[in-house]
């Protein structure tokens, strides 16, 4: 195969010794704030979507679309950072992505119909998409093989206290201020975020810098996706993040409008599910030096399946809140290990190409997620039923595409 040309005329750039354990915790956690930048602007929006839809004076169905076509552009545009940052380095593409995500929160905090709130999300997911896509690239950058494995856990593990805690900060922050309170608490995020990155790395691109060129770009993509040790993983990750990114979407339908919850109420639910992927980080790694990598991501897979089918029977016979929570906690637990394990699978052979790599990697996953979103809306009238079809599609999707997976060496 083709190799993707190379311009040998700009010299990489060195970095210092491998960091002693604290810089090693300071690196982790800024990554994993990076990482958290994409579902942060998404889920503490989530107890809001109702009283949002009342001041824009659109239905709720339409209100969900601000995560759609967020998740849509962060998608995409993951595409074209990957590609700049192998040609010029990960500093200076993850600043300049914190400073258009700052100006898209202030747009959205300010916007006074749905058009121009859509178009502050674009503009929001296309700053996200560089810090979040390039965290997983820094981490190829500084760690390899089991240790990379290892890192991209913890960094998914507190990654999941966004998604899981965000909910209850913006219902407080609805509650208490309104809605538009979320989009500035993101802008400050976003700028407390980028000097904490400026603070703790340098430059960490260190490979030969790829050109940057449209056909090559496209040839490296294409080569990737055809390559099985990308491709099935990836895939894998993919189908079992889309189906957590419709539980987010579908959580305010079945608890709120179902079930009788308040904003703050939906809050504490996710705030609960951090202790589930917690748990399944720390499991993770637990079991991948006992099992081995390909094992461990099998246990994960069956996990989430069977949560899937426990939500799917529940939506069907018994619609209630207690058997909806042991239900979605299953699925988190397998999701929770799959996720992490899943993404070092499909980067650790790229470690030339780990912009590239990350980005197809992202724009797959939010792609998916953005389809799983809009699926889980339309299938069904009854939204938990939408959820536990979406759910049980994907994860068993997954585990049978991971059933071609090349053997891992990790």
């Amino acid at each position: 195969m083709q190799q993707t040309p190379v311009d040998q005329t700009i010299p990489s750039t060195t970095v210092s010794a491998p960091p002693e354990a604290s810089s090693t915790i300071a690196q982790i956690a800024v990554l994993a704030a990076l990482a958290a930048s994409g579902v942060l602007a998404t889920n503490i929006l989530l107890p809001s979507l109702p009283q949002m839809a009342a001041s824009m004076k659109v239905p709720t169905a339409a209100i969900t679309s601000v995560i759609t076509i967020f998740l849509a552009v962060f998608a995409v545009g993951q595409l074209l950072v990957g590609p700049l940052s192998d040609r010029y380095g990960r500093r200076w593409p993850v600043l300049t992505g914190f400073a258009i995500y700052l100006a898209g929160s202030v747009w959205c905090a300010l916007a006074s119909d749905l058009p121009t709130l859509l178009a502050g999300r674009v503009v929001q997911a296309a700053g996200a998409c560089a810090t979040s896509v390039l965290s997983r690239a820094i981490a190829r950058d500084l760690f390899e093989g089991a240790r990379l494995a290892r890192v991209l856990t913890f960094v998914m593990v507190a990654m999941a206290a966004a998604p899981g805690f965000s909910p209850l900060v913006g219902g407080a922050l609805d509650h208490y201020f309104g809605w538009r309170s979320a989009f500035l608490f993101v802008a400050v995020f976003a700028t407390v975020t980028a000097i904490a990155y400026a603070s703790v790395f340098g430059e960490t691109h260190r490979a030969t810098r790829t050109a940057l060129a449209p056909l090559a770009i496209a040839k490296s993509y294409l080569a990737l996706s055809v390559d099985r040790r990308f491709l099935v993983p990836a895939l894998t990750v993919s189908l079992v993040l889309g189906g957590l990114f419709a539980m987010f979407s579908a959580a305010p339908r079945v608890l709120i409008e179902s079930l009788g919850f308040t904003p703050l109420q939906l809050g504490i639910f996710f705030a609960g599910t951090v202790l589930v992927v917690f748990s399944a980080g720390v499991l993770a790694t637990k079991l991948v030096p006992r099992l081995g990598l390909d094992r461990s991501i099998q246990t994960g897979l069956m996990l989430a399946g069977l949560g899937a089918a426990i939500v799917l029977l529940v939506s069907l016979f018994d619609p209630r809140f207690l058997p909806f929570l042991f239900g979605t906690c299953v699925f988190l637990l397998g999701m929770g290990m799959v996720n992490p394990l899943g993404s070092a699978q499909t980067l650790s052979p790229f470690g030339d190409r780990a912009g590239t790599a990350s980005a197809l990697l992202g724009f797959w996953q939010m792609m998916s997620a953005a389809i799983c979103v809009f699926i889980a809306a339309i299938v069904a009238k009854d939204p938990m039923i939408g959820l536990g079809l979406v759910l049980t599609l994907t994860t068993f999707s997954a585990a049978l595409l991971y059933q071609v997976r090349p053997r891992s060496v990790l």
